[in-house]
Formats: structure tokens, sequence, C-alpha cells
């Protein structure tokens, strides 16, 4: 059961209520969800620091592992705000994936999604890409499923094309990189990235890179 930490004053100003630990621990309890702590009650805070709850959420509710979410499906709960109409908006010339015939000895399948009228703050964008990995951890069973990656449309240009190459075929600039490198050395560069180097695993006796 995946185990998320929450700001208690951001969560209960969204919720317009100054719940006692006991109360809050009621209302998770009504609605599916368990308080694992409080880390206010454990004494006092360290200068700075914001009290945060720790809130295990149940292995098939994905929706939750964020503030967003979260706050969201508890507003709703309560009687606070309506359920979020999403819909899919017809466009004249939708973006293509042309998915290259390489691609099916290694990871065959993409999808991709455009999202309009998202603006994100810092805060935000941070929940964001926490909640993106949470997802990879659980669902996506650490990316050997299933891997994401979200991209500004601002930045980029179609066509878009999902390619799988010979690693030696491979040659760009990492993120906040200098070198230039292939497949094979940016397998042994990211060997030393504690975050990265659990994945290689995935792709490195592949015949090709996706």
């Amino acid at each position: 059961m995946p185990t998320i930490n929450i700001d208690k004053q951001e969560l209960f100003e969204y919720l317009d209520n100054k719940y006692n630990t006991d109360q809050f621990r009621e209302l998770c309890f009504e609605f599916g969800i368990e308080l694992e702590e409080d880390t206010s009650e454990e004494g006092e805070l360290a200068e700075g620091e914001r009290a945060k709850l720790k809130i295990d959420i149940p292995a098939n509710r994905y929706d939750l592992l964020c503030f967003e979410g979260l706050s969201r499906a508890l507003g709703i709960f309560l009687g606070r705000e309506q359920t979020p109409n999403y819909r899919v908006t017809p466009v004249a010339n939708p973006f293509r994936i042309t998915v290259a015939k390489e691609c099916a000895q290694v990871r065959p399948y993409v999808v991709g999604a455009v999202l309009r009228g998202v603006k994100l703050t810092k805060e935000r964008y941070q929940s964001f890409i926490d909640l993106q990995d949470k997802l990879h951890n659980n669902l996506c069973r650490k990316r050997t499923l299933v891997s994401i990656g979200t991209h500004d449309l601002d930045t980029v240009q179609g066509p878009f094309t999902y390619e799988a190459r010979k690693p030696e075929d491979i040659k760009f600039v990492p993120l906040n990189q200098t070198e230039l490198m292939d497949g094979r050395r940016l397998i042994e560069f990211y060997e030393s990235d504690m975050h990265i180097r659990k994945f290689l695993h995935i792709i490195r006796d592949s015949p090709v890179y996706p």
C-alpha cells in the first residue's frame, strides 16, 4: 500500500476545516484511506518545517497519490465540489506519432495525449513529477511495463516519431550535460546515477534502444 506525505496546513485550508488529528483520522476511515502519522504530534517542529500527514492509499487508487488528487477526492466526498468532467476534444489536425518497426524488438507500444489549459506553478510541477515517479514505482512496475514522459508542447514541434535504434546509432547530449554520447556511453554514464541506474537493466542487453 503506497504512502504519501501531504502538507497538513495546505490540505486543511483546501478543505476549509481545522481538523484535530482524531477528526481527520475518522474522515480518512470513512473515505477509505488511513492516516498513518501526523508529524505535528511528534513534538516541536524544526524552524521552518511544516507539519505533514502521512496517509496510506489503497493500491488501486492511483488518482490519490498526490495532493491535487487527494484534496479533490476529499472535497467531492464532503460535498464541497463537483466531480470533474474530462472530455476528449476533436481537432482538425491531430498530432500523430509514427512508430518504427524496430520498436517491436524492445517496447512496441506508445500512447500520447495533449493536455491544454494546464498551468503549473513550481509547487504543482514538483507535485506532478512526484506523482509520475509514484506511478512508475507502482502501476508501471518500476518502468518495466510503462515509462512516462512529459513535454511542454510550446517547446517541441512535430512530426513525432517513436524509434528504436542500435546503441551506436544513438547520439545526443543528455540533459544538463555537455558531452555528446552514444547509447552505450549513456548506459555507462548513468551507472553512477543513483536514480537512473536501477532502470538500466530494462534495455541494457537489448539489440536496440527505444
